[in-house]
C-alpha cells in the first residue's frame, strides 16, 4: 500500500477503440499497470469528446463516433515505480496522451484486510 508522501499522478487520455496487436489499446494498457505492480488504477470512459481532430464523439451517436469515446486511465505510484515503468507504458500509446503531475497523498486507507481474514 502506498504510504503518504510525495508521488507521481499519471494520466493517460485514449480513445475507446484505438486498437492493439489483439483488442483495444485500453484493456492492453490496464493489463499492463497490473502485471506491473501498479496499485491501483482508474479508467474512466467519457460521455462526450473531441481531439486533435476537432471532431465530437458522444454516446448517443449511432455510427462509428459513438464508438470512438474518449478514456482516461489515471493511476498514483512512487516515482521510482513510474521510472521502472515508464518506457515501457510510453512505448504502448499509439495514439494518445500521457501526463504526469507530482501529487502528495494524505490518506491511504483499504480494508482489504477485512476482505481476506
Amino acid at each position: 500500500m502506498l504510504e503518504n508522501g510525495p508521488a507521481v499522478k499519471v494520466t493517460i487520455h485514449l480513445n475507446r477503440d484505438t486498437g492493439a496487436k489483439e483488442g483495444f489499446l485500453v484493456d492492453d494498457i490496464f493489463a499492463f499497470l497490473r502485471r506491473s505492480g501498479i496499485q491501483g488504477a482508474t479508467m474512466l470512459q467519457a460521455h462526450a469528446g473531441f481531439g486533435a481532430h476537432r471532431q465530437p464523439h458522444t454516446t448517443g451517436a449511432g455510427d462509428v463516433a459513438g464508438l470512438h469515446l474518449p478514456v482516461v486511465i489515471y493511476f498514483i505510484e512512487r516515482q521510482q515505480k513510474i521510472d521502472e515503468i515508464r518506457d515501457e507504458l510510453l512505448s504502448m500509446i499509439t495514439d494518445g496522451l500521457v501526463e504526469a503531475h507530482p501529487t502528495t497523498i494524505l490518506k491511504n486507507v483499504s480494508s482489504y484486510a477485512k476482505v481476506i481474514s
